[in-house]
């Protein structure tokens, strides 16, 4: 194994002597119970280091049950510093035994320097040391963490040759591993191949679901645990809260929520937030304020996902508010914190405030990152700025990203700003140019402007790069189930009814003046008829209809699109909430839009 594996050596043990205390008399047989005892009481390495010198003073540095208890506190929330004091101590040791090396790999792999975990199980197999049990979580969760794939599969081999594949702690592991690595098939081979799967089991799996989105495959093995009879914990809450939000399954969520309190789980601040973050995401903000308001223990995540959720529905002055009670309170933002503070200034028009916010962030020692710089770029070109925000990411002290570039691209289609958008999108393919969207945006800004030749290009351009347009995709929760459609497709059972709900609706609107946007459907040989026809069917269209045919008169009705609202479905949607008295609540890639008496929360703003 050792062959393939790429990690950093260790340190020799002399090179990390330097201001480190050094006396070797000879241990008692017995460590002194109250100095073994004041271990749990040291909450910082000074304090660590304080107890050492004095179980050197006492003769016990070295007596193995004081110094695996002392390593092991300096693990339990590792530092760098920590654990490179717990690493000298370590390479003081002439034969460590499993247990230490497992301690200091089970240190490494919950710090930012995951790769030394599995270094350290190097060490241990040239040490001649057999790994246990309690070798393998650890290990795994490193390569999970450094996303170390090939590795991880090595780590796997082994364990199938020892025997302790099937640990309990050890196949949980495994199946993370190959999610973190990208690999979802391989975890749910693993899966489904353990006999009698436990909740730890369970929980790997969906979470893995989650993270590789795949809501709906998370919630079926709830279903399937639920039915084994297991007891699901707070982290499967957690996960299948975020299953829920993806899908904009309310009424399913609002049944977790019941099975949440129903259970004793509701004392859980993190359960809470994921709450407050499925209720915000399936949008109803009235019961992700209930929640908010009701618990009793707020930390910062809490904090920060009540001001996202504000955030993503356009609430810039609530979110805005928020942050201030946060911050009188005592509570320290966080990056999150100023990700949602800095989200809805850009949604609700604040440049202003929020560049003052941006500009505070280094007082709280925190650096901004790409997505703060993401939420600048945004908050610049939502409002005009265009050349500014260019300026803003040319000069970064980071290397931009596609994604900063593809927002200020948006922005310049928004703005009918072609030449600028062309300069943007030649730097976007410097990095990435397989993203279909900025082909269409770009091509739909030289034909809104008349440059038909430029226009043609970039269609020839796309086609000889094999580069295809994601395809529209909306989803409806209608009681408890989820069903999704795509633009123009029928695959869905009832997608002629709601074709046919569409047509009427459209004659409907035409009474009161609804006038289809064709100015954004640019095809030379398309009849104005031709134009229309094509946007009649976009995806979201077909799922409001659907909840027009499938729900109560007066029932709101809740839509998740994959992307970006066009224009005239906005103005449809407006309509429809006017003359059908429904209101609409509709989460598109970049925030919820809610439709209620002909009139939109994002003002238009969007």
């Amino acid at each position: 194994m050792s062959s393939a594996l790429t990690v950093t050596p260790l340190v020799p043990a002399k090179s990390r002597d330097k201001n480190f205390p050094n006396s070797t008399p000879k241990p008692k047989d017995t460590p002194h119970p109250p100095l073994s005892s004041l271990l749990s009481k040291c909450s910082t390495l000074r304090e660590l280091k304080q107890l050492h010198a004095l179980a050197i003073k006492s003769q016990l540095q070295d007596h193995p049950s004081f110094i695996t208890k002392f390593i092991s506190s300096c693990t339990v929330q590792p530092s760098p510093s920590s654990l490179d004091y717990a690493h000298q101590l370590f390479d003081r040791i002439p034969q460590p035994d499993a247990v230490l090396f497992n301690t200091m790999s089970r240190g490494y792999s919950r710090s930012h320097t995951p790769m030394q975990s599995i270094s350290m199980f190097l060490h241990m197999l040239e040490s001649g040391v057999s790994p246990d049990d309690y070798t393998f979580p650890s290990l795994l969760k490193a390569c999970a963490s450094a996303k170390a794939a090939e590795e991880g599969r090595q780590a796997h081999g082994i364990a199938v040759k020892l025997g302790v594949v099937e640990n309990i702690y050890v196949r949980p592991t495994l199946i993370n591993m190959y999610a973190e690595c990208g690999n979802i098939r391989a975890a749910r081979t693993l899966f489904d191949r353990t006999d009698g799967c436990c909740v730890v089991s369970y929980n790997s799996m969906i979470t893995a679901c989650v993270r590789n989105s795949r809501p709906s495959e998370a919630l079926a093995l709830f279903r399937e645990m639920q039915a084994k009879g297991l007891k699901p914990t707070d982290v499967t809450m957690l996960s299948v809260l975020s299953s829920c939000a993806l899908l904009g399954a309310l009424e399913l969520g609002k049944w977790i929520h019941e099975y949440i309190k129903k259970n004793g789980l509701g004392s859980y601040v993190k359960v809470n937030t994921a709450l407050i973050d499925m209720y915000a995401k399936c949008g109803s903000l009235e019961d992700a304020v209930s929640v908010f308001q009701e618990m009793t223990s707020k930390d910062t995540q809490a904090w920060s996902a009540m001001i996202v959720a504000y955030a993503v529905h356009g609430l810039g002055t609530e979110a805005i508010s928020i942050f201030e009670d946060m911050k009188r309170k005592g509570i320290k933002p966080d990056d999150i914190t100023f990700v949602g503070v800095l989200y809805a200034c850009s949604h609700s028009g604040l440049v202003d405030e929020g560049l003052r916010y941006f500009d505070s962030m280094r007082g709280y020692g925190i650096i901004p990152g790409i997505k703060h710089y993401g939420c600048v770029v945004d908050l610049l070109a939502r409002s005009g700025q265009l050349e500014k925000a260019y300026k803003f990411i040319d000069g970064l002290p980071i290397k931009p990203t596609p994604i900063l570039w593809r927002t200020l691209l948006s922005a310049c289609g928004g703005h009918g700003d072609v030449d600028l958008g062309k300069r943007v999108f030649e730097r976007i393919l410097e990095l990435d140019d397989s993203h279909g969207g900025d082909y269409v945006i770009l091509s739909n800004m030289c034909a809104n402007n008349g440059r038909w030749e430029d226009m043609n290009q970039i269609r020839k351009l796309m086609g000889a790069r094999g580069v295809v347009k994601m395809p529209g995709c909306s989803s409806i929760e209608v009681n408890n189930m989820v069903h999704e459609f795509f633009s123009g497709d029928g695959k869905h059972p009832q997608s002629r009814e709601a074709h046919k709900m569409v047509d009427e609706v459209v004659e409907q609107l035409k009474l009161v003046g609804y006038v289809p946007d064709t100015s954004q459907v640019f095809h030379v040989d398309m009849g104005e008829e031709e134009k229309e026809a094509s946007l009649r069917y976009h995806s979201e269209k077909l799922a409001i209809a659907f909840g027009l045919i499938n729900t109560p008169p007066g029932t709101t009705i809740r839509v998740v699109k994959n992307l970006r609202v066009c224009g005239d479905c906005h103005s449809m949607a407006k309509l429809v909430s006017m003359i059908f008295g429904r209101q609409i609540i509709l989460r598109d890639l970049n925030r919820f839009h809610r439709f209620e008496k002909g009139e939109c929360s994002c003002r238009d703003y969007w």
